[in-house]
């Protein structure tokens, strides 16, 4: 999602980075303590060349469950960045970590304007209106291998170079994908996903694939800021036109 946040600062606004865990557990070789120290250093290197604001990682891998204490932490760093958008993973892809930070995030954002809802550290409501987007899940499919087609396309084709470069910063990750999933090259792996998605957009060279969340408690109905912010770099699919994204 780093084109999209991209293409959202080339229209002025203000990105964040926030990875839930901080994959101390990615490794063969580092043991996990070492592991999380350098899985820091990478994401802070990442952030820098995406020139976002950083935010720490609040658990270790695997360790990503929808429970009380992770809500309130998440809830905590939507209170303090107060977002018009939010953008995470799809509620369904191939690993579990994935899904669970797509719900803690949902209802997190849910529990951002609620006032006796205390988060961890105590932040005060935020009631203004946040759009959710979902990302495209990994080679597009759902852990049952069904296809899930994105309901809108961004055009990332100009922030492509510095997409790679920031997906380039996490060296042990690519280490870690060449033993457990034969991923010889994660940016290439990218690369791929990228130009696929752009030619199901049938427009773009390079695109991310999202769809909307359902609006209620966050947003107005027709709210999509994602086309007001990026314009003809934004593309509603064809069969989600005329409010089928949201049926």
């Amino acid at each position: 999602m780093a084109g999209t946040l991209l293409m959202l600062q080339g229209s002025g606004w203000d990105i964040h980075y926030f990875n839930v865990a901080n994959g101390n557990m990615g490794s063969m070789t580092i043991p996990p303590v070492k592991l999380a120290r350098v899985r820091r250093a990478e994401a802070r290197a990442a952030c820098k060349i995406l020139d976002a604001t950083w935010h720490a990682s609040i658990c270790n891998d695997l360790e990503i469950f929808y429970d009380d204490r992770m809500l309130r932490r998440v809830c905590g760093v939507i209170r303090s960045v107060a977002p018009t958008v939010i953008l995470t993973h799809s509620t369904q892809d191939y690993m579990e970590d994935h899904m669970i930070t797509a719900r803690l995030a949902v209802t997190a954002a849910f529990a951002r304007a609620t006032p006796g809802y205390r988060t961890a550290p105590s932040r005060p409501p935020h009631t203004g209106p946040v759009t959710i987007y979902h990302a495209s899940p990994h080679g597009m499919r759902d852990g049952l291998r069904r296809v899930l087609r994105p309901g809108a396309f961004v055009n990332t084709t100009a922030v492509h170079t510095r997409k790679a470069a920031a997906l380039a910063c996490h060296e042990s990750q690519r280490r870690w994908l060449d033993t457990t999933q034969e991923m010889d090259d994660y940016v290439r792996t990218m690369e791929a996903f990228s130009r696929s998605t752009g030619t199901l957009s049938g427009v773009f060279a390079h695109a991310e694939g999202w769809r909307r969340h359902l609006h209620f408690g966050y947003c107005a109905e027709d709210a999509d800021p994602l086309r007001d912010a990026l314009g003809p770099d934004y593309l509603v699919s064809g069969e989600y036109e005329h409010g089928l994204e949201d049926r």
